[in-house]
């Protein structure tokens, strides 16, 4: 049961990037459980669908599934525009398309390199500026970055993802300042090892998963549930003066984190 009455956010239309799959629907989700319709993107329109008529019919809210690369700034506009039609509005932003591999910066190719910064900071940028012109800056609202931890020391195999999600902060801190004034909050998520999704599957080793837990304070990883009822925590008055922050969530795991030899 949540803590926040069902209809909180009632009248709100949240535009979320990656929001058909992970961490983002589990956001969107629960976003829609408190209210509001939704508007997930990515780039493939099938699983869009399948995942919008399963948010339907879990919340009874209204969603739309809209195919765009968040690297490429019309398709992102467009994805507006049709939110715009479909809804009159958007009030929540959720930046939450991102690309991520293990890879050791040796053998990082610039190609490589130059994807995940265009995904996660580019196409972060690209969401933010679009919303910004087509919605918020006439009737202010939210947007929520979705960083990460890598960056607040350093992780190995990888610098990419670092950069990409140390660029979302400033970006983060930047937006806040300047569209302050007119009603827009800009805010994050760092999480942390987050169990029950696809990376943590690809990405960790059984054997190192047990260790990750071990160095935690908390003893647990997070779960998308965890994220997502942050997420909404941030989306609501409860949060109204919180902006320029990107929240931490990972069970305090960067601060116990072991010095790389």
């Amino acid at each position: 049961m949540s803590i926040f009455r069902e209809d909180v956010l009632a009248g709100k239309v949240a535009f979320v990037t990656g929001g058909g799959s992970g961490i983002c629907k589990g956001i969107t989700r629960t976003l829609m459980a408190h209210g509001a319709d939704a508007v997930i993107v990515s780039r493939s329109q099938e699983k869009l669908d399948e995942a919008a008529a399963a948010l339907v019919a879990e919340t009874g809210r209204a969603c739309l599934g809209v195919a765009a690369d968040v690297r490429q700034p019309e398709t992102v506009e467009a994805a507006l525009d049709a939110a715009l039609e479909r809804f009159g509005r958007v009030d929540l932003v959720v930046n939450g398309a991102a690309g991520n591999f293990l890879c050791p910066a040796s053998q990082l190719s610039y190609n490589a390199f130059r994807t995940v910064m265009e995904i996660d900071t580019l196409g972060t940028y690209n969401v933010c500026r679009a919303a910004f012109d087509k919605a918020l800056k006439a009737s202010g609202g939210v947007i929520l970055n979705i960083s990460a931890t890598l960056h607040y020391g350093a992780t190995p195999l990888q610098a990419h993802p670092s950069a990409a999600k140390a660029a979302v902060d400033s970006l983060t801190r930047s937006l806040a300042l300047e569209w302050g004034p007119l009603g827009i909050r800009v805010v994050g998520i760092a999480p942390g090892p987050i169990d029950d999704t696809e990376g943590i599957a690809r990405l960790v080793p059984p054997d190192v998963r047990a260790k990750m837990i071990a160095a935690i304070p908390l003893k647990r990883m997070g779960t998308i549930q965890d994220i997502a009822d942050l997420s909404l925590f941030l989306c609501t008055d409860a949060a109204a003066l919180i902006t320029g922050w990107t929240v931490v969530a990972d069970g305090g795991a960067w601060l116990a984190a072991p010095a790389l030899p």
